[in-house]
């Protein structure tokens, strides 16, 4: 009998690990390559579901209106893309080779406008440069006036810089954290000048990451909604263009092809990005020191001129944006009120709605994702199918938000759809964000169960342990920073994106971003920055919480790993 058991276990467990597996990678087939050939029929095919080839793309490319739109977010794109690849590098450079103090206030301040809406900056800006902003009207006649042309091109390049310097810095910072000390000094045994050894040691041990940080930043300004829709004026761009033909003209045919516009920069992205991702593996070895900072006045004091500069900008858009909230009727009343608030506290307003997608949205998306990137990286089922199930789980990279929203329209609106039921419901703006964010997050979980060692499982195995009682009593409590980590990544960015969610949203059911969006539409701006406010306080207040519990588990996930050890 206990011979039989033993044959039997490892096989049921094997089983029943593949079965999972075959059942979340069926589900992933639905939530996001089905939708996506939607998106491609629909953009081939008339209303009536007629083939017609290339029509809608001819159509739009024989509209000079909207080829100006994609010349109009190219060049955006590109300028944004220079500015805070540039300035994220500077920022990133200060902090990892430099010997200025204060560097963990500096990089908090960096990370700042993560925790708040693309349309945040704009708003902002709008309060500083508008017809009636402190700047322009030079803070209501006490100082010279100084007026910029902010509706258009260069308030969508402001915006833009503020929402995408945060992940150029990210990038950059990770990279020139990891540097290998000794090449620079066999740079400076050869006779090599600081700055040669800048540029024959440093830009090449990061190129990798300059190369993602800078699609990253195209991709992301080039597909963005929030800061174009609030400070764009008439200068059109491709995101404004899909939101007119889908929501203004219910062109859906033509949406698609804008949608597969959009695309395009993106999947080029996701595979030049994962081309550089494998050729970067094996530049650090066990055998590489940490890069060691001296000390240099001269260098110390710009790089402190540099993120003073960059920081003091950063608060101060936050810092008026709240101002703004507060302000009774700008610029006539400037008395302080909180009467702007008072809309989005009640039971049921966009705010709460929010709290509760995003709470929603990050327990199951935390939950899916650890229990499928477990399945992948430590079972040892059929090797082919686990291939399928990662390549499906990359997907998401390629996907900008407002493609993602668009071909759900397309794919769930279909009576015909088994899952047709959750259209115009809570679930599936729950369902687009866990798709959306679901890429960073597997791969952060498969990072950190990397991290832990195999034997665990080959321990189990051997004393016939089934192997959701060793992922529950063992993995899972190892796991739990990381696990905290996606959480938190779920959440924040639930919050704030309104990209991927503008279509999807039912009307009883309005999240907290999107109402930012209609209230600009409507001109109340006090209103759309108050709720922005309030979107940057409960993500940093989510923030703090989970960072404080992680830490106390940390140190009893240490003591764990001591243990197990011994």
């Amino acid at each position: 009998m206990d011979t039989w058991l033993k044959r039997i276990r490892p096989d049921a467990n094997q089983w029943s690990q593949n079965a999972i597996i075959i059942c979340m990678t069926i589900a992933l087939l639905f939530a996001i390559l089905l939708p996506l050939g939607e998106l491609v029929i629909k953009a081939v095919t008339d209303q009536n579901g007629n083939f017609i080839g290339f029509m809608h793309f001819a159509n739009y490319f024989s509209t000079p209106a909207l080829v100006m739109s994609l010349w109009n977010s190219i060049k955006v794109s590109t300028v944004t893309t220079i500015i805070s690849v540039t300035l994220g590098f500077g920022f990133a450079y200060a902090l990892e080779r430099s010997a200025i103090r204060g560097k963990w206030f500096y990089r908090s301040v960096g990370l700042l406008p993560l925790f708040a809406p693309s349309m945040l900056h704009g708003l902002a800006l709008t309060y500083l440069f508008g017809n009636q902003g402190l700047i322009s009207t030079g803070f209501f006649g006490l100082l010279p006036e100084f007026r910029i042309e902010l509706y258009g091109p260069i308030g969508i390049v402001m915006a833009e810089v503020l929402y995408t310097f945060p992940q150029a810095f990210l990038m950059l910072s990770v990279a020139l954290a990891s540097a290998d000390y000794r090449m620079y000094e066999a740079a400076e045994t050869l006779g090599a000048s600081k700055w040669r050894r800048f540029w024959t040691v440093t830009v090449p041990g990061t190129r990798f990451a300059l190369i993602s940080a800078i699609f990253v930043c195209f991709v992301l300004t080039f597909t963005d909604f929030g800061a174009p829709k609030v400070v764009g004026g008439q200068y059109n761009v491709l995101a404004t263009d899909l939101y007119k033909q889908v929501i203004g003209q219910q062109n859906m045919q033509l949406g698609a092809a804008v949608g597969v516009l959009l695309l395009i920069p993106a999947v080029i992205s996701f595979v030049i990005d994962r081309i550089s991702q494998r050729k970067q593996s094996g530049w650090l070895s066990a055998k590489s020191t940490p890069y060691r900072i001296e000390r240099n006045k001269l260098r110390d004091g710009l790089f402190y001129t540099l993120c003073s500069a960059v920081s003091a900008v950063i608060i101060g858009i936050i810092l008026v944006a709240v101002y703004g909230s507060l302000v009774k009727v700008w610029p006539y009343n400037l008395s302080i009120s909180f009467a702007h608030y008072e809309d989005f506290l009640d039971g049921e307003g966009p705010f709460v709605t929010s709290l509760l997608i995003a709470s929603a949205t990050a327990l199951i998306g935390t939950v899916a994702t650890f229990l499928f990137a477990y399945l992948i990286e430590k079972s040892r089922g059929h090797r082919l199918l686990r291939q399928s199930a990662y390549f499906l789980s990359m997907l998401p990279l390629a996907l900008p938000g407002l493609v993602l929203g668009l071909i759900y329209v397309f794919f769930f609106n279909n009576p015909n759809q088994p899952l047709h039921g959750i259209y115009g419901t809570i679930w599936i703006v729950i369902l687009c964000n866990i798709v959306h964010f679901y890429s960073v997050s597997f791969l952060t979980m498969t990072s950190g169960l990397k991290k832990l060692d195999s034997e665990f499982e080959a321990a189990s195995e051997s004393m016939n342990v089934p192997w959701y009682r060793t992922l529950l009593r063992v993995t899972v409590p190892l796991s739990l920073p990381t696990i905290f980590e996606v959480f938190l990544y779920y959440f924040i960015n639930s919050m704030v994106t309104v990209s991927a969610i503008i279509f999807l949203y039912a009307p009883d059911l309005k999240p907290a971003a999107v109402a930012i969006v209609n209230k600009e539409d409507s001109g109340d701006i006090a209103q759309a920055a108050a709720m922005s406010t309030l979107i940057i306080v409960a993500n940093l207040l989510v923030r703090t919480a989970i960072m404080w519990v992680s830490g106390k588990i940390q140190k009893r996930t240490d003591a764990l790993l001591v243990r197990t050890k011994e």
